[in-house]
């Protein structure tokens, strides 16, 4: 069997693709073929044809074919597009930019790797077909998209959590040096009044009360300068941890409208299909009345 050069999940995309614009190819071959047979029932019941007669139908065949072509090729582009624009959408959830090479496009080689590769898919599909008559059932619409974002959402929402459970840790240390700063404030005012009642004392016991101070004094600048800094950081700390947690909010609730969106999407889709349905039934219905 012929391979693409991809895994095996977006080799199954493929082929589910592949399927899928040969069903509309033989669609749009069965247009051509009953357009060829309404001019065969419609206008060739005589023997003999003029010239004339014979140009007016062929321009009209002409006229037919050209419509029923144009409207698949343009169908067909328009196809190519949403199929590109689910891949970019899913490629953008995971920021990522994703690019095309137009010129492969018409690569011949690659051209008859793809030939291959469908031939040899739709041959082995139909010797499955024929040993195992039931067929699997499809995977819904979207199914993987969806199931993509349920997990992105319980991913951040798991951040989520941490994060809430880091700002509550952080703050409760804030508190705490706060009460330290506190008491250490209160502890250097009590040294001070002491220092000021004793003034009138001996000198001796001035000189030991007021180096015993000065000491005190140098040790609580110095554990009030590392309480002051193990606070500015853990301020800082707070203020990211605040930032991370807005961010991972909003990417919550942005993954939350892509999973309603894709949803939404999903209904688009049947409408549409169901337009295009309406709109085949109006063409067949035109086409009975003209030949009529």
């Amino acid at each position: 069997q012929a391979e693409l050069g991809v895994n095996e999940h977006h080799q199954n995309e493929v082929v589910s693709y592949m399927r899928f614009a040969r069903f509309k190819r033989g669609m749009c071959l069965k247009t051509v073929d009953s357009c060829f047979q309404d001019l065969k029932d419609s206008r060739l019941v005589e023997e003999t044809f003029t010239v004339d007669e014979v140009i007016d139908m062929l321009d009209g065949l002409q006229s037919v074919v050209h419509s029923e072509v144009e409207s698949e090729l343009i169908n067909t582009t328009y196809t190519n597009v949403l199929l590109l624009r689910q891949l970019f959408s899913q490629a953008e959830k995971w920021y990522l930019k994703l690019q095309t090479d137009v010129s492969d496009l018409e690569n011949r080689e690659l051209l008859d790797q793809v030939a291959e590769f469908e031939k040899s898919e739709y041959t082995s599909s139909n010797k499955k077909s024929t040993a195992d008559p039931i067929k699997p059932k499809l995977a819904p619409l979207n199914e993987g998209g969806s199931e993509l974002l349920n997990k992105t959402v319980a991913h951040l929402q798991e951040e989520n959590e941490k994060l809430k459970t880091r700002l509550r840790t952080i703050e409760t240390q804030a508190t705490a040096a706060l009460d330290e700063k506190s008491k250490l404030e209160k502890s250097l005012r009590d040294l001070q009044m002491i220092q000021g009642d004793q003034k009138n004392n001996a000198n001796q016991d001035i000189t030991e009360l007021e180096n015993k101070v000065a000491a005190l004094k140098s040790q609580f600048e110095k554990t009030l300068n590392d309480t002051t800094a193990n606070q500015k950081f853990l301020e800082d700390d707070l203020v990211t941890t605040k930032h991370d947690l807005l961010k991972v909010q909003d990417q919550l609730s942005t993954a939350e409208k892509e999973l309603e969106k894709k949803f939404q999407q999903t209904a688009a889709y049947r409408n549409m299909k169901e337009i295009l349905t309406k709109k085949n039934e109006q063409i067949k219905d035109l086409r009975r009345r003209l030949s009529k």
